[in-house]
């Protein structure tokens, strides 16, 4: 493969990323490679998705197809959902209860574990008193089991790595991000309430930016500017890892339909419609939960992966399933709690109408994030500005700011060499 062309950054910091940096296809599989094959976890899905022994889910991790099975005895294991034998991807259903896989092609058997269980005429076929054909005298199925990945499961969530030498998934997170993840899983048996699926034609690399930018959301989000959900006067805080990998975005919602604080600069944004009412206002119907803790959304960032989303009684993973260069399908599980009432459970469902990929909200997202790809795309020389906030990175008490971005494009920067 030919070597990707050297990045021209006019800055030494990452105040202004170079258009190639979404463009390049040799760059894309070199990021696969660092980020998504080594030295980082990866979300898989959640417990509550396989519950049963026998249950699996197939899903990605970066471009590789895997599959999160429980066994017998109640453990969840990864594996690659690649035939040992000619790399066939054997597994074709999204969800399903199985005793074992087998490959279409030469039925190749494997336990939900990935080991190897048979081989059809491994000792050949015998015809006219003698053995024709099979396996060498030295196969040993023990060697060609499916690729195992490492996992960790933490309050119900599932994360697999294929380098089994990756730092603990705490550590991974480290304890700012943690303390975070630990408020929304923290210990209630999950229930999975639905999913959303959509095809976005832009870098998967946009999808973060997008949830580690504050600046945008009470700018082109009528929904969440005009009631309060998310707008730059609300309390807020920023946060990141210590690599500034992860980040996590926190608000305290406002007044519904009032800003407040800086109100003449809120209302005065082209998205704010104080006119604007609902014709169902139970999507307002909005109730403190006791875990939330004083925030009433927060958004995190787990990279390169996942984002945890919790917006007012609204929870649910991101997932995002990179595509090539300039695409990515992004999976959203929606879910609640074993000890949800039917009421919170029809709330939490009410308002998740809120996101997907037809979402109040998310809508706009998706398709900001095409019209991104397309300029990226025409004009590959050029480069995007993100200096508001400042040119530094570091957390912040406020929503005007692009730190969070400028930081995960440093670590970008530091593992990819560039």
């Amino acid at each position: 493969m030919t070597p990707a062309q050297p990045l021209q950054w006019e800055r030494d910091d990452t105040s202004r990323i170079p258009f190639a940096v979404y463009t390049d296809e040799v760059r894309h599989r070199k990021e696969l490679d660092r980020f998504f094959y080594q030295g980082h976890w990866s979300y898989v899905g959640l417990e509550a998705e396989i519950p049963n022994p026998g249950d699996f889910k197939r899903t990605v991790v970066g471009e590789r197809s895997v599959i999160m099975t429980r066994t017998q005895d109640g453990q969840v294991h990864v594996v690659e959902n690649v035939c040992a034998h000619r790399g066939m991807q054997f597994c074709r259903e999204r969800h399903g209860n199985r005793k074992e896989f087998v490959c279409p092609y030469h039925q190749w058997t494997y336990s939900l574990k990935g080991d190897l269980l048979g081989v059809p005429f491994r000792r050949g076929v015998r015809q006219g008193g003698q053995v024709n054909g099979g396996m060498p005298a030295d196969f040993d199925p023990k060697d060609h089991g499916l690729t195992h990945l490492k996992v960790a499961s933490r309050g119900g969530v599932v994360f697999a790595a294929f380098d089994h030498g990756v730092e603990s998934l705490e550590d991974y997170m480290g304890p700012t991000i943690l303390g975070y993840f630990d408020r929304l899983f923290n210990g209630r048996k999950l229930v999975v309430l639905g999913y959303n699926r959509q095809r976005i034609p832009g870098n998967w690399k946009l999808m973060q930016e997008n949830i580690k930018d504050p600046y945008h959301p009470g700018l082109l989000h009528t929904w969440f500017v005009t009631f309060g959900l998310w707008r730059a006067d609300n309390k807020s805080e920023l946060r990141m890892d210590a690599h500034h990998r992860h980040a996590a975005m926190v608000s305290t919602r406002g007044s519904a339909g009032q800003a407040s604080g800086a109100a003449s600069q809120v209302t005065q944004v082209s998205s704010f419609k104080a006119a604007m009412d609902l014709h169902d206002p139970s999507f307002l119907d909005i109730v403190p939960e006791a875990w939330w803790g004083g925030p009433s959304a927060v958004m995190m960032t787990l990279f390169p992966s996942v984002i945890f989303q919790q917006q007012v009684n609204s929870v649910s993973t991101r997932h995002i399933q990179p595509d090539g260069h300039g695409a990515f399908d992004f999976v959203w599980t929606h879910f609640g709690f074993e000890d949800d009432t039917p009421e919170m459970s029809a709330r939490r469902l009410r308002q998740a109408n809120l996101f997907g990929p037809a979402g109040f909200v998310s809508a706009d997202d998706g398709e900001v994030i095409e019209f991104s790809q397309q300029a990226f795309d025409s004009k590959p020389d050029h480069r995007t500005l993100v200096e508001m906030g400042g040119r530094e990175v570091g957390d912040t008490e406020h929503m005007v700011t692009e730190t969070l971005i400028r930081g995960m494009y440093a670590y970008w920067r530091k593992v990819m060499g560039e």
